[in-house]
């Protein structure tokens, strides 16, 4: 079998990249399109800072003309220098059951790493926490939020082929939402006035401007310990702000602070757009903002994207707080279940928290890793 190696190089080339998946998972039920100029712009170092301290490269595998796969090789010297090890990470890995095109690609990104001086390869990984990161293993008969994965069951076997084992994985789940109990709002009133705590609530976009950058700082800090996280720059900050805030619904999105107006803790959801991402196919042109639109009005699943609490402060009943207000706005607003975005398996606190609520895990990603 013949399968070319190409280097991801030109605007045309980079296009080919990203449209891959679409034909991949043409017909396919439960993947969801991601929004085709934002993938353009991350592979783009015009538009993408995190290029300031990753390097990377990208190809694509062609077989017969077609493309049959593609793949993503990276150093992030930012968490190289964090863990004092070197790593090199896969991401954005695609391909079609075939165990000679995902060993020729993997074999690609792995020789690669090696002549940058890395002598560990794991992912799949992206450029921070909240880019792409983990291979689909469970859950292949749900509908992922926009914020997840969707792979086919043949990825695992097919990367594990290739001399690659578990480093981690992530979960999530599926709460049916309920009336909140009167104790639990009583309790709600008391941690607010017992800590002097101020619930900030949003009802247009540009209100949540000026926080943008206090949330990150925050996100900084809580997220310090979680695996595979590194410190945001500032210009990281306003890339996320701007690609995130344009689609979040505000009603949906809850912060605390003290008496000093000083952020201790958010919690960011919003109805699901996971079908409105279906019809809209990639583009918000002609009608995707229409389907996007719609489904920030009218519908029954909200997604759980984020949730942060500043660590001095996690034992004073902020989380509690903050997923009592958003609850309050998820009935208001007729929801009736809430997809839990990834939450890595050795957070055990988080995790415990969505198991008090009647819930389903479904869904479990995973990190792979291999010695080079």
């Amino acid at each position: 079998m013949t399968v070319e190696i190409k280097e991801v190089v030109t605007d045309k080339e980079i296009k080919e990249f990203v449209y891959f998946p679409y034909q991949l998972y043409k017909g396919n039920k439960y993947w969801i399109p991601p929004m085709i100029n934002d993938e353009i712009a991350s592979l783009k170092p015009s538009k993408n800072p995190a290029f300031d301290y990753c390097n990377s490269k990208f190809w694509i595998a062609i077989k017969d003309g077609k493309i049959v796969g593609r793949i993503g090789a990276m150093i992030n010297y930012k968490f190289n220098e964090k863990v004092q090890e070197q790593f090199g990470r896969f991401s954005r890995i695609e391909f079609i059951d075939n165990e000679y095109v995902v060993k020729k690609l993997l074999d690609t990104a792995e020789n690669w790493i090696a002549k940058q001086g890395m002598n560990k390869v794991h992912g799949p990984l992206g450029f921070s926490n909240l880019d792409h990161q983990g291979i689909l293993i469970e859950g292949f008969d749900y509908l992922p939020s926009i914020a997840s994965e969707y792979h086919f069951p043949y990825y695992q076997k097919r990367i594990e082929n290739c001399g690659y084992e578990k480093e981690i994985d992530w979960l999530e789940f599926r709460l049916t939402i309920k009336e909140i109990p009167e104790k639990a709002l009583r309790l709600n009133e008391v941690i607010k006035e017992r800590y002097k705590l101020k619930v900030i609530h949003f009802t247009k976009n540009s209100e949540m401007i000026k926080y943008g950058h206090k949330v990150f700082e925050l996100i900084n800090k809580s997220f310090d310990e979680i695996f595979g996280m590194v410190e945001l720059s500032p210009k990281m900050r306003d890339f996320y702000i701007h690609k995130y805030l344009k689609v979040l619904n505000p009603k949906f999105v809850k912060m605390v602070e003290n008496e000093n107006q000083e952020v201790l803790g958010f919690i960011i959801g919003m109805p699901s757009l996971s079908e409105a991402f279906q019809k809209a196919k990639g583009r918000l042109l002609p009608f995707g903002w229409w389907y996007i639109l719609n489904a920030m009005k009218k519908n029954t699943v909200a997604d759980l994207l984020l949730t942060g609490v500043h660590p001095e402060y996690q034992r004073q009943g902020i989380p509690a707080v903050l997923i009592t207000e958003l609850q309050k706005v998820l009935l208001e607003n007729g929801i009736k279940y809430v997809e839990t975005t990834a939450m890595v398996e050795t957070n055990q606190k988080a995790i415990q928290t969505w198991k008090n609520y009647e819930h389903i895990q479904h869904k479990r990603k995973r990190c792979f890793i291999k010695h080079l």
